[in-house]
Formats: structure tokens, C-alpha cells, sequence
């Protein structure tokens, strides 16, 4: 039998290797966030730059006016393609985070089961009763949690989908 400084120790290691894996992907989706945003402010630097020249070659008001037009459909696409991109980053990190969390729960719940057993199994007068009870409301919890992660996953799933119709 494991005794309980023992069992508190292994389940404290156990949360803080998941809020380890945690910030370690919270600093990933981060990096891969700015990296982004520095890709696209130097592209749109450089096409400022590069319309500035245009618009200075322009021979008549007619064609700088077409410049301007064009260059403008062309920024507010990039931004369109960069916010898609993001929201990428962002549906991956929130199904990273379920995917996470949900083998925290499956694992904390297999943790206090066996926890709730040793502690009952030690009681006088021990109720078979109790301990199925408890096993009932672990599965229906974890059963909840997985339709909503089944939800959520297939909420940003139709997400994604219409923003990407929206670009055709």
C-alpha cells in the first residue's frame, strides 16, 4: 500500500509536469505568433516602400488612383491571410489544451479512484456502495467533459471551415 505523502507527492509532480507542458506550449503558440506578425509588418513595410515608388512613377491621377486601389486589396488580403493564420494557431493551441487537459482529468480521476479506495478500503465497515457511487459520478464527469471537448472541437472545426469558404 502507498502511503499518502507518497501518493500527494507523485500527484503534485504529476500537475506540475502538465502546468510544465502547459506554459511550454503557451511559449510555443507564442513565439509562433510574433514570428508572424514580424513576417507580415516587414512584407508591409516592404510593400509600402515598394507602392511609394509606384505612386511617385505615376503618370496621371487615373493610374495613381489604380495604384492605390490595388495596393490596398493587396494589404488587406495579407491581413485577412495573417488573422487566418492566428486563428490557426489558435484552434491548434486550444486542442492541444483539451487534449492536455483531458488526459489530466482521465489521469487525476484514476489517481482519486485509487486514492478513494485505499482511504475506504481502510474504513471499518467498509460500503461497497460509496466507492460505486463515486466510480459512477468519475465517468459521468469525464463523460461530460469529453462531449464538451467533442463540442468544442467540432464548433472550431465549422469555424475554420466558413472562414476558409469565406476566402474562395
Amino acid at each position: 500500500m502507498v502511503s499518502k505523502p507518497e501518493q500527494f507527492s507523485e500527484l503534485h509532480r504529476k500537475n506540475m509536469e502538465a502546468a510544465m507542458k502547459l506554459a511550454q506550449m503557451s511559449i510555443e503558440n507564442s513565439q509562433r505568433i510574433v514570428a508572424l506578425q514580424v513576417d507580415v509588418a516587414k512584407t508591409l513595410f516592404q510593400d509600402s516602400v515598394d507602392s511609394a515608388k509606384a505612386l511617385a512613377g505615376a503618370k496621371d491621377p487615373q493610374q495613381a488612383v489604380a495604384l492605390r486601389t490595388q495596393f490596398t486589396q493587396e494589404t488587406a488580403q495579407k491581413m485577412v491571410e495573417a488573422a487566418r493564420a492566428i486563428a490557426e494557431i489558435g484552434n491548434t493551441s486550444r486542442t492541444e489544451f483539451s487534449q492536455l487537459l483531458t488526459e489530466q482529468l482521465a489521469s487525476g480521476s484514476k489517481d482519486m479512484m485509487e486514492a478513494f479506495q485505499t482511504f475506504f478500503g481502510s474504513l471499518p465497515g467498509q460500503n461497497a456502495q460509496i466507492m460505486e457511487t463515486m466510480q459512477q459520478a468519475m465517468a459521468n464527469a469525464n463523460k461530460a467533459f469529453e462531449q464538451i471537448t467533442q463540442a468544442s472541437a467540432a464548433a472550431s472545426a465549422t469555424f475554420g471551415g466558413a472562414a476558409a469558404k469565406k476566402k474562395k
